[in-house]
């Protein structure tokens, strides 16, 4: 299907991923609104040609897709259900895509009053990062009706690169939360494994190459570690975000009674890097915990432009 570029398009939510992926909607040539909590979030879109819409609610009225992408579930709630929220504005024949991570539960909440107003809805949470969702292949995980995920497809095409259906609503928000605690439980063995090579004499440059080599690599190796290398951490996603993550993790756990005993142990590494470095500080920076404690730090020259 070819891209409907007279599809008027919404967007709420302009945080580091959320605006790039806005972004690249519009140079794609879609009528695009947006809004956000913070005005100045948006006004680079406005600045290009986007309508800055007042509220979520003018958002839905003005779009045919409304999409949104929030920091997580007390988010959500406030922006489809406030006085001027998102459901007061959706309208028959419109779709209403969630690219929050977020609860699955609460998805399939909202997504049933959604459909009462005759609207379409899918769940379509992102991931791989900030460097990724620039380079327009971030991957983007769809749960919902085939036919709807069909008719999206187009719009879901310009932001991301893989598209992946993983089944009925709320199939995408348990699949996030599980890649996301892999995510986050490998940075920490990451963390511990550099430091073992550091501290065993190690060439910090050959290390990281030979573990990209082996079976011990990962995504999160590849991308996030060069961040540490370089001591900026700057990996566009906050401590507040990962333990938000790590605790729908640990709450479908409970739920399906599995015990996560090393995830149970990964998400208190994060709690107790926030309270060391704060819920603002980059989520890599749970690494630093390691570093600070040892008083040696995972340099490494040539990585200070890495990003």
């Amino acid at each position: 299907m070819k891209k409907n570029k007279k599809l008027k398009i919404g967007w709420v939510g302009l945080g580091n991923i959320g605006s790039v992926m806005a972004d690249s909607l519009f140079k794609a040539g879609y009528q695009l609104s947006v809004h956000d909590i913070r005005p100045a979030a948006g006004e680079k879109l406005v600045d290009a040609g986007a309508h800055w819409a007042r509220t979520p609610r003018e958002v839905a009225e003005r779009s045919d897709t409304i999409v949104t992408s929030l920091p997580g579930p007390p988010q959500v709630k406030a922006v489809m259900e406030g006085e001027q929220g998102v459901l007061s504005g959706l309208h028959a024949g419109c779709t209403w895509i969630e690219m929050s991570t977020t609860d699955a539960q609460e998805v399939q909440r909202l997504g049933a009053v959604a459909e009462q107003k005759g609207a379409s809805v899918l769940e379509a949470p992102v991931t791989g990062g900030l460097t990724l969702a620039k380079a327009g292949g971030i991957t983007i995980l769809v749960g919902g009706k085939k036919d709807v995920f069909e008719a999206q497809l187009p719009v879901l095409q310009v932001i991301g690169g893989k598209i992946l259906h993983m089944g009925p609503l709320g199939s995408a928000s348990v699949v996030k939360v599980i890649t996301n605690l892999l995510a986050l439980g490998h940075l920490i063995m990451a963390g511990e494994a550099f430091m073992l090579g550091k501290q065993a004499g190690i060439d910090a440059t050959a290390l990281l190459e030979g573990i990209k080599a082996s079976s011990g690599n990962s995504y999160t190796i590849e991308t996030e570690m060069p961040l540490v290398y370089n001591g900026s951490y700057d990996v566009g996603w906050t401590m507040a975000l990962a333990i938000k993550d790590l605790g729908l993790t640990m709450q479908l756990a409970r739920k399906h009674s599995v015990p996560l005993e090393i995830g149970a142990l990964v998400e208190q590494i994060f709690v107790r890097a926030k309270v060391q470095y704060g819920e603002d500080a980059n989520s890599t920076q749970a690494v630093k915990l390691l570093e600070d404690a040892m008083n040696v730090y995972l340099r490494a020259p040539g990585y200070e432009d890495f990003r």
